[in-house]
């Protein structure tokens, strides 16, 4: 009997190391032939609390509107350089949506596609990730503002 006890809030707290880290997903799901990398990210992304074990992201951004809400006030307020590296196959980022970031940010920034890479460009693809963003800082450090 009784009335139904209130639902639990705040994160969820797994029993143990393996059983949170078997929980780890990108978000969004995607494949990564790069284990050891996103084996990484799982394995510094929990923490132990209360007995058990949970994950250091903040619960309250991740239900909130933060990801739904249009930025391009913040991309045209910009005061420094900006550019746009994203994933051939990324799930988010549409050919539609680079070319409203490229158009709000200006025909100054640089705008970078990585062949093959999914959202997670780092994670797919990190050696080419790592030199998109050097020939850009390169870039702007040979044209300085």
């Amino acid at each position: 009997g009784g009335p139904p006890s209130a639902p639990k809030s705040g994160p969820k707290i797994h029993p143990d190391q393996a059983t949170a880290l078997a929980r780890f997903r990108l978000m969004p799901e995607q494949p990564c032939e790069n284990i050891y990398i996103t084996d990484f990210i799982a394995r510094t992304s929990i923490k132990e609390q209360d007995g058990g074990w949970t994950w250091k992201f903040d619960f309250k951004v991740m239900g909130s509107r933060r990801f739904g809400e249009p930025y391009q006030e913040e991309l045209k307020a910009l005061k420094c350089r900006a550019a746009l590296i994203y994933g051939e196959k990324s799930a988010i980022v549409s050919r539609r949506t680079v070319a409203y970031m490229s158009s709000v940010m200006g025909p100054k920034a640089p705008v970078v596609e990585i062949p093959t890479a999914h959202h997670h460009v780092m994670l797919d693809q990190p050696l080419a990730f790592v030199a998109a963003l050097r020939a850009i800082l390169d870039g702007w450090a040979r044209n300085p503002v």
